[in-house]
């Protein structure tokens, strides 16, 4: 099936397409600073930038999205019907970037989160997740 956009058209709309402050990232940071937590924000000097950073609790927040970091079992994962190659390639590097981020951050002593977006539309069972991981 060809794409249903131009070029021109698709261009813009991927220009759109955001990686940081996302609004299920402002939504984690919205949660975690209204339970009375502070963090920084994209740490450069820590492997993989995380979002959110808690130095106090040494702990790392990712927060993905559900398409761009290949979420298992996830209706909103779904792989694109054109240039699947491309798609298949592009989010399984997405994919062992992770892993490798998250084993890098776990190496140097932190602890590491990660939140789907499909996760941050609940915030009550969110906000708990978040408290659980923070206090242990």
């Amino acid at each position: 099936m060809a794409d249903v956009m131009t070029p021109e058209q698709r261009s813009r709309a991927m220009a759109q397409v955001r990686s940081k402050n996302t609004k299920p990232e402002m939504r984690v940071r919205s949660l975690l600073h209204r339970s009375g937590f502070r963090f920084r924000l994209h740490r450069r000097d820590l492997p993989g930038t995380p979002d959110i950073v808690l130095p106090k609790h040494r702990a790392a927040i990712f927060v993905h999205g559900c398409f761009w970091h290949a979420h298992p079992g996830c209706p909103r994962a779904t792989m694109p019907s054109t240039r699947v190659e491309f798609w298949t390639e592009k989010l399984a590097r997405n994919v062992a970037r992770d892993a490798r981020k998250e084993r890098d951050l776990i190496a140097a002593g932190w602890r590491v989160l990660v939140v789907w977006e499909c996760e941050t539309r609940d915030d009550a069972a969110l906000e708990a997740r978040l408290r659980a991981f923070l206090t242990e």
